[in-house]
């Protein structure tokens, strides 16, 4: 993949950035390094880029990258360091599941060379992506929304206690958008009368700590959605016969609703700013 058509930049004019950053699934001709191609996918957002398709319909401009987490995650930090000390992560290269099953066969783990030439080819692109999006869009817009999308299972011990809220919104413990802001999407997730949490066991990941600068006009908001809002996500173990279960667009229809809302609300928020 010496091209860049692993990545795909969907411009917009509104004053919203969509990253859409883990719904990759190309292993970069690195299958064979991998336990299993489907242990390396597993942990893939599914079906976001779905979930989240009408963002063009609204004037968005939306990133993403086909290029599979596992191989470089592009919402960590380039410099290893945890964006969650003393809790239980993945690497900028995995090389664990997220329940903490090995990723590579014996002797196939990514060295230091291999990192940083992943780095080089996949993760500094698509934040110069972002970077350039914001400021095309900054050059028209006093404010602009930068919204990063997530999901993942509903229940992981190893990252987490008990089951996952539906709604998990990070700000970096509100350091990475204006407070009003935050407060108008966190209403309409309490509005939808299902669990919702702002900045608990995610608070936003590089994207939303790097590129989030509100007084720079720049606010970015972190959304991690549970799996079993929009897709039928399976009681007890995960394994190739049942994960990922198919899209289904009615089943995901509420969710879309909300999130639909939360896009609009932040449009409006932003046009209503002044510089």
């Amino acid at each position: 993949m010496s091209d860049r058509s692993w990545l795909t930049v969907q411009r917009g004019d509104a004053p919203l950035l969509v990253s859409i950053p883990h719904t990759g699934t190309d292993l970069a001709g690195r299958d064979d390094g991998f336990v299993s191609p489907w242990l390396a996918r597993r942990d893939t957002d599914w079906w976001i880029e779905q979930l989240y398709d009408f963002a063009g319909d609204l004037g968005a401009t939306v990133v993403r990258t086909s290029v599979s987490r596992s191989i470089i995650d592009v919402n960590r930090d380039p410099s290893g360091a945890s964006l969650y000390p003393g809790q239980a992560t993945t690497e900028l290269c995995p090389t664990t599941t997220f329940d903490g099953e090995a990723l590579y066969r014996d002797g196939q783990e990514p060295d230091a060379d291999e990192v940083a030439r992943r780095r080089a080819a996949y993760f500094e692109p698509y934040h110069a992506a972002l970077e350039t999006e914001i400021a095309r869009l900054r050059a028209m817009h006093p404010h602009v929304v930068l919204y990063d999308c997530h999901s993942i299972r509903s229940v992981i011990p190893r990252l987490f206690e008990g089951k996952l809220p539906l709604f998990n919104l990070g700000t970096n413990s509100g350091n990475s958008a204006d407070p009003a802001l935050q407060e108008q999407v966190a209403a309409l997730m309490a509005a939808t009368g299902r669990p919702s949490v702002v900045n608990g066991r995610f608070k936003g990941g590089w994207i939303t700590r790097h590129h989030g600068r509100p007084e720079q006009g720049v606010h970015a908001l972190q959304m991690e959605l549970s799996c079993r809002g929009y897709m039928l996500e399976p009681e007890g173990k995960i394994e190739p016969s049942n994960w990922p279960s198919r899209y289904h667009p009615a089943f995901a229809a509420p969710m879309r609703a909300t999130l639909t809302k939360i896009f609009e609300t932040a449009l409006a928020w932003a046009g209503s700013r002044h510089s």
